[in-house]
């Protein structure tokens, strides 16, 4: 085989492993570069029906690459709706992703208590994220609110939709909180881009429209 035929082999891999990813971002980049890949191998064959093919590929990954990456930050595109802790749609999403879920969150329980605050991330009819909060406990826990879970579905995962009922701080002021701190040593590389700042083992965020601490 020359280099041309590994060209080929490998374009056609990463385009078969694309189609094995649960979470669209990841899907479509794969699947633009084996596309993008494939392109470059047809051309060089001059088998021009596949060359349109993968171009077509392209131009549809591209698109909603374009259309994810705009949205992900767009209060338009997603929707937070608070439930109570006792609601049964609530329920049946956590018994639903409760194996996923449990993976990165071993330590949660999920009871009927009256101090969390529940809320629902959906993107038009689908659900793509959960968050429970509750008051922090400790010294300087007054006005806190406590992350006890923030799961994003794995279709959604690398989109971070949970930075919604963050950014919808009514939500949260109108409870009394004016910070929200995640749990002690949570790794947490997408609290940085929200806003969050690391104090000690953990990131705490100041609610807009309330004082930064002295």
């Amino acid at each position: 085989m020359d280099w041309l035929d590994y060209l080929g082999w490998a374009g056609s891999a990463v385009l078969v492993w694309s189609l094995s990813q649960a979470r669209l971002l990841r899907l479509r980049v794969l699947n633009l570069i084996g596309s993008v890949v494939l392109v470059v191998y047809n051309a060089a064959l001059s088998v021009w029906p596949m060359v349109g093919l993968n171009a077509a590929m392209t131009a549809i990954n591209t698109y909603h690459l374009y259309k994810m990456l705009r949205t992900r930050h767009d209060e338009a595109t997603y929707t937070v709706v608070q439930v109570g802790t006792d609601d049964t749609f609530l329920a049946h999403v956590l018994r639903v992703h409760w194996a996923d879920l449990a993976k990165f969150n071993p330590s949660f329980r999920f009871d009927d208590n009256p101090d969390r605050a529940a809320f629902l991330i959906t993107r038009a009819d689908e659900v793509v994220g959960v968050l429970f909060l509750r008051p922090a406990d400790g010294p300087d826990a007054e006005g806190v609110a406590q992350i006890e879970l923030d799961y994003v579905t794995k279709r959604f995962r690398d989109l971070s939709p949970g930075e919604f009922v963050f950014r919808s701080s009514g939500l949260l002021t109108a409870r009394g909180f004016h910070r929200v701190r995640t749990p002690p040593g949570m790794l947490a590389p997408y609290y940085g881009r929200l806003g969050f700042h690391r104090v000690g083992d953990h990131y705490e965020l100041e609610l807009p429209g309330t004082p930064s601490p002295a």
